[in-house]
């Protein structure tokens, strides 16, 4: 398995770090358990983090390799040492003697490394994009920095080189068979699955305790990285809305936004987490709006289960990996109507979907959850039931009939 660019056992809620951490943990784990060895190779960005972990569960390791300075780098940067990352992986694989039978890469990077790894170990390769260049590109907000063509061209390689491309939805099969005209008969569509044993519902009493609300207070929540592309300006524009209208004087609720770190210096603050903090004030929102930084995911059911809804405002998601996991803990999510969120939030049966920036439809759906306890708890009941179709075991059955078909299959690919 190979996560370049981010390692599945960060704190989530960093910049690079989200729904794929979560995707290659949980997956390497649930193979484990299915007696399938998974070494995990991911880049170095800790000298003093050990080299070898063994944190995710029987037979399976995390191997961080030392390509360049053992930092975090911008990604524009990491794509000058993945020749180095190879070659590590490589001296790794003949220092212990293991021969590996499949590559399973994840981003665009790590498909780029797997390319010249198939060609030495001549084993196929299994990948997985999670977000993809060209549509980031057209979502991309004003004052962010495009994708670089060296990105797009990279995505058009590993098409090239790959056995088999996992897609986490139909409308990601759509989008490398229109923008990318990727060879279809590669593609298999196989959604990320959740937790069932982590995420489900907790009494909202006793979730309220954990996170300390009063059991009568209301949360809303919103769970992930801080980044334009999230949308959050969009849902503090929707509070906004909301407040104005005198909806928190008759039900008194707050927003509760977990992701990055709203506690550095001045000097150090995430620039969208700057911005957003700016609007919460202009906005007048101070005591309404808490940002708490980045929470462990040992901790993310209790948020969940304490929630009223869990608000997803992307302007482009691949799947949404927090929709499913709040559906799984028996919140009603409320999520743009991009990506795999149209998928997979049921309007009206499990949540609601809006528009992409339009806070006024954000607004106007949150006002109905929040107005009627019997809706969020009717929609919570049916999301939790919706999540029981999602398991890890499910999910990882069907990824390896995409193995096993590879690995006895007349055909390697290119």
């Amino acid at each position: 398995m190979l996560s370049y660019h981010t390692c599945p056992l960060a704190t989530l809620g960093g910049k690079d770090t989200g729904g794929m951490n979560v995707y290659v943990r949980d997956i390497t784990r649930q193979l484990g358990a299915m007696g399938i060895e998974v070494d995990v190779f991911t880049r170095s960005q800790d000298e003093h983090v050990p080299h070898v972990l063994h944190d995710l569960g029987y037979g399976n390791r995390v191997v961080h390799i030392p390509a360049g300075p053992e930092v975090p780098l911008p990604k524009h940067e990491l794509t000058r040492f993945i020749d180095e990352f190879v070659d590590k992986i490589d001296d790794f694989s003949d220092t212990k003697k293991v021969r590996y039978h499949l590559i399973h890469s994840h981003y665009w990077m790590s498909g780029i490394a797997a390319s010249e790894l198939k060609t030495r170990w001549r084993v196929p390769v299994v990948h997985m994009f999670h977000t993809l260049g060209i549509m980031k590109q057209r979502v991309a907000r004003p004052g962010e920095a495009p994708e670089g063509e060296y990105r797009l061209e990279g995505e058009k390689r590993v098409l090239q080189i790959a056995d088999r491309i996992i897609a986490a939805t139909l409308a990601e099969f759509a989008q490398l068979q229109w923008l990318y005209k990727a060879d279809v008969s590669k593609i298999e569509v196989i959604p990320p699955g959740v937790d069932l044993s982590h995420f489900y519902p907790i009494p909202p009493d006793e979730a309220k305790e954990f996170v300390g609300l009063h059991p009568c207070d209301n949360m809303l929540l919103y769970v992930g990285r801080i980044e334009p592309l999230k949308g959050i300006d969009t849902l503090l524009k929707a509070i906004s809305l909301i407040e104005k209208k005198g909806v928190f004087e008759r039900f008194p609720f707050c927003l509760i936004v977990i992701g990055g770190d709203p506690f550095e210096g001045p000097g150090q603050l995430n620039e969208e987490m700057g911005r957003l903090l700016a609007l919460r004030e202009k906005f007048g929102l101070e005591h309404v709006v808490t940002f708490l930084g980045k929470r462990s995911q040992d901790t993310l059911p209790y948020y969940y289960s304490a929630a009223q809804a869990v608000i997803v405002p992307s302007h482009y998601e691949s799947f949404g990996i927090v929709a499913l996991e709040a559906m799984a803990c028996g919140t009603p999510v409320v999520a743009s109507q991009v990506g795999g969120l149209a998928f997979l939030v049921q309007d009206g049966i499990t949540g609601f979907t809006v528009p992409s920036d339009e806070p006024e439809a954000l607004a106007e759906k949150l006002t109905l959850l929040i107005e009627d306890p019997d809706l969020q708890k009717r929609m919570g009941e049916q999301a939790a039931l919706f999540a029981q179709d999602y398991s890890w075991e499910t999910i990882g059955g069907k990824l390896v009939s995409v193995y096993q078909d590879l690995l006895t299959g007349p055909s390697q690919g290119p």
